[in-house]
């Protein structure tokens, strides 16, 4: 391939195994940067998105007879959209996993059955990505009901829900617990109560409050997920206030029956957003990261 060439290649993982699929990609990874290469690709193989950057992947996403191209997504999203699955009736967006986890919480203490069950929890990345999602709920832009919640320390956003909590998930469940002594989280995890207390509270003197999990969770020997999931049960069921937990029941309620978020701000926006911008042919540029979804 000579330098500084454009490469097209269609369905670049037929007839190979998943194993050299990973290493076809990585090598042509290292000839773009040793002959500054751009390459095109189309493929429908999970492990050739799984080894390309965020920003190198794009879906052509076609709603209501319109297509739309997507950046960022995650291979699950895009088997999701390829193959066929479940449909759920509402779509529920967080940020990441820690908000995933603490959402579905929230909704399996204080929600209905039926509601959870027709529920899915998707993470859609970093802040910004919810508030374009958000601007998108706003204009009825989703094929399905959808809500975006966003985290507590975030300014309130069109079209977006908060988290409860002025802070960052994990500071909120953290302390909450750690006043009222980590309650019965450590029966839910089978570890001793004074080993949970010294683990949880030693972890909070950390300065990055996104290692606290991972930390603590490291101190007991079990996984980050599985402390964090009993952590948010806890919260959620016993410190989470009644009207904080019906404010986010009830936008996924509102969000299934068709009515309209009111949009009013607790905080400025840092930025004014009223339009999603395009490029120029007219196609909208949406940097969305989907990752793998929690079905309730």
């Amino acid at each position: 391939m000579p330098k500084y060439s454009l490469v097209l290649i269609d369905e670049v993982e037929t007839s190979l195994h998943p194993r050299s699929q990973r290493r076809l990609l990585r090598d042509l990874a290292e000839r773009c940067r040793e002959l500054e290469l751009q390459i095109v690709l189309t493929t429908h193989s999970p492990f050739i998105l799984d080894e390309l950057p965020h920003e190198a992947r794009a879906h052509i996403l076609e709603t209501s007879e319109v297509r739309t191209i997507v950046y960022g997504v995650s291979p699950e999203f895009a088997m999701t959209k390829m193959d066929d699955v479940p449909q759920y009736e509402c779509d529920l967006y967080v940020e990441d996993k820690g908000s995933q986890i603490l959402l579905t919480e929230i909704l399996v203490g204080h929600a209905r059955p039926e509601l959870i069950l027709s529920c899915r929890v998707i993470m859609c990345g970093t802040a910004s990505v919810g508030q374009t999602l958000g601007i998108m709920v706003q204009q009825r832009r989703f094929p399905r009901p959808s809500c975006v919640f966003l985290d507590g320390d975030q300014a309130n956003s069109t079209g977006c829900i908060n988290l409860p909590g002025e802070d960052a998930p994990e500071r909120v469940v953290f302390e909450a617990l750690k006043q009222k002594n980590w309650l019965k989280v450590a029966s839910r995890i089978g570890r001793d109560h004074a080993a949970v207390a010294d683990a949880c509270s030693a972890a909070m003197l950390l300065q990055n409050h996104h290692d606290w999990i991972n930390n603590s969770a490291t101190t007991l020997v079990l996984g980050g997920d599985i402390l964090w999931q009993a952590l948010c049960a806890e919260w959620a069921n016993k410190c989470l206030a009644q009207q904080d937990a019906k404010k986010v029941v009830q936008a996924v309620e509102d969000a299934l029956i068709g009515v309209p978020l009111k949009f009013v701000p607790k905080r400025p926006l840092p930025v004014e957003v009223s339009t999603i911008p395009t490029d120029a042919n007219g196609n909208q540029l949406l940097f969305e990261l989907y990752q793998n979804a929690v079905f309730l």
